[in-house]
């Protein structure tokens, strides 16, 4: 249902990174690149991280990629925390979500919480 969202980033290299080794997990990747914004996705860009100047303090947003199954909630987790980003809570099964719902969260270095989902179980 989303067509495509963006995040702001004081450090778009280290940012766009992050997002390049993460993203490329759940097959997806780079598709533009501004210099100043970048777009990823799967055969258009859908996510952007941009910067300008004067960017200033980000305020932390949530976003959850899909995943389509429990290997690449746990490969998307790995490759964050490869890139040293924090894991703020280990892939695993949220029923409170409903039985099925297996996510993983970390920040991104921006600090905005990023997950990967799939809705198959573990």
């Amino acid at each position: 249902m989303i067509d495509h969202f963006g995040i702001n980033a004081a450090d778009l290299a280290a940012t766009t990174a992050f997002y390049d080794a993460v993203l490329a997990t759940l097959g997806h990747r780079r598709l533009m690149d501004f210099g100043v914004a970048v777009g990823y996705g799967t055969e258009s860009p859908q996510f952007w991280v941009s910067t300008f100047e004067g960017v200033g303090p980000n305020r932390e947003t949530h976003i959850a990629f899909v995943a389509p199954d429990a290997e690449r909630v746990r490969a998307f987790h790995a490759a964050a925390l490869a890139t040293g980003a924090e894991s703020l809570h280990e892939p695993r099964l949220w029923p409170e979500y409903h039985p099925h719902y297996y996510g993983g969260f970390v920040r991104d270095p921006e600090g905005n919480n990023v997950e990967a989902v799939c809705h198959t179980g573990a």
